[in-house]
């Protein structure tokens, strides 16, 4: 599959950038190999459009902001949220022709990232859990580019298997290679997966992060898999903590994602300091990402095509890759490889 030739993934929600980012004006952003640019408009709501003036096609991320349209730094063309020509000052006319215009997307603010749709959406975007507890705090933890398909980080995410091999100097164990059993039940635009296991945090003593003394606990992790890039991972302790992981993959090209990260938590930062949440999940991160860099983007989902061997510990990614062929059938689609 390649991530950006299927059709019906421009009618989701990706996060593009911090919504902070365009206090000092526009901003250029790559999503599904589209060019877009970014601003804040007359109210300070983010507005997206494609990054090309249709005048003499200069980039509109290069140029400024007025009076809530972004305007081009070639000839001083303005365009408004919807890609209206608000003003060009080469002419006295109060109302630019129609013709001038420009592609302009979907675009939200949500969880501090600017959010945006290159087509109608067929779904909003995720309400996450704890999003709106006043007893759990946010800690923006990564945005960065990663050299692996959306799917392999979703995918990725609910491997169990891989835990005991790729995270064995973070907090797997390779002495217990077996995965433990995971539940995997059906939701709306994705799937809840639940398991248990014991874990050891072999950055305790360097970055402690659950509060204990204690080096060896079990978690419980409960999963959540919005289609088709975005995962919640909430894990709860013994001691009652929860961490709750939120990871979504924004398709840049076929071969590259943005990788946006933060994590929910029912803790202060007096208990523990953001820094140090932040210091293992980025050892853990780096884990993952020296492996899945090394993987083909081009994933084959249809598994009838013997492209990659499976195993039973496999099944979250591949109900992962049946409800994407499922979805491409239902907007009349086949899978693009």
């Amino acid at each position: 599959m390649l991530q950006t030739q299927q059709k019906i993934f421009r009618k989701f929600y990706y996060p593009v950038l911090p919504i902070a980012h365009l206090q000092d004006g526009p901003k250029g952003v790559k999503l599904m190999n589209e060019d877009i640019v970014l601003w804040l408009d007359e109210e300070g709501k983010p507005a997206a459009a494609v990054d090309r003036c249709c005048h003499r096609t200069a980039k509109l991320s290069k140029g400024t902001v007025r009076e809530g349209s972004v305007v081009c730094p070639y000839h001083g063309w303005a365009f408004n949220r919807t890609g209206k020509c608000t003003y060009f000052p080469q002419s006295e006319l109060e109302d630019p022709p129609k013709v001038y215009k420009i592609a302009g997307y979907h675009c939200e603010e949500r969880y501090g990232y600017v959010w945006v749709a290159l087509e109608d959406p067929v779904t909003g975007i995720p309400e996450f859990k704890y999003s709106d507890d006043a007893s759990f705090r946010k800690v923006d933890q990564f945005y960065e580019v990663i050299h692996c398909a959306a799917f392999r980080l979703m995918e990725n995410s609910f491997d169990a298997a891989h835990v005991a091999f790729v995270h064995q100097n973070t907090f797997g164990d390779i002495n217990n290679p077996i995965p433990p059993k995971m539940d995997i039940t059906p939701a709306e635009w994705g799937f809840e997966t639940y398991h248990e296991a014991p874990v050891t945090n072999k950055l305790n003593q360097q970055v402690k992060t659950i509060n204990v003394d204690e080096d060896e606990t079990v978690r419980k992790a409960y999963g959540r898999w919005y289609l088709p890039f975005i995962r919640q991972n909430t894990i709860q302790y013994p001691t009652g903590l929860i961490h709750s992981i939120i990871t979504c993959a924004t398709p840049i090209d076929d071969k590259s994602c943005q990788l946006v990260q933060f994590a929910l938590r029912n803790d202060t930062e007096a208990d523990v300091p953001a820094e140090r949440v932040i210091a293992f999940d980025r050892a853990v991160v780096d884990e993952d990402m020296d492996v899945l860099e090394t993987t083909e983007y081009n994933v084959s989902l249809d598994v009838r095509r013997k492209v990659e061997n499976h195993m039973l510990s496999d099944k979250p990614g591949i109900v992962m890759r049946q409800m994407l062929l499922d979805l491409f059938a239902q907007y009349g689609e086949e899978e693009v490889i």
